[in-house]
């Protein structure tokens, strides 16, 4: 989200401020000894760029069906109306989510967080 969307806006959209994830991260450290790094530790990593995708859904077409294709022609996805989207973090998928909207532009709810077993 951008330095100007407003913390209301951040609230709706269903981000978690960094000092709430700070926190979380401080409450469960000294339970585990093999504990998550915190948010502080990770520092030198905030600025690093990711590539982050939401993918609405996946169509399969000939060639030939694509160059027929104009403005206003519809393309079918695989997914239902309601049904969850995939986020993707360089490509690997991180969330599940719902597309929500924020004043005039589109956003993501995360609904899911996909654990990794790597």
């Amino acid at each position: 989200m951008s330095d100007e969307t407003s913390e209301t806006e951040m609230e709706e959209a269903g981000a978690v401020p960094l000092s709430e994830m700070e926190a979380s991260v401080t409450a469960d450290e000294d339970d585990d000894p093999n504990r998550a790094h915190g948010a502080a530790e990770l520092e030198a990593v905030f600025d690093v760029p990711v590539k982050v995708s939401a993918i609405l859904g996946r169509s399969d077409m000939q060639v030939s069906q694509l160059l027929k294709m104009a403005p206003g022609m519809v393309v079918e996805l695989d997914r239902r109306v309601g049904e969850a989207i995939d986020i993707y973090v360089n490509n690997r998928l991180v969330a599940r989510g719902e597309v929500v909207l924020v004043e005039d532009k589109l956003g993501v709810t995360m609904t899911e967080i996909i654990k990794s077993d790597k």
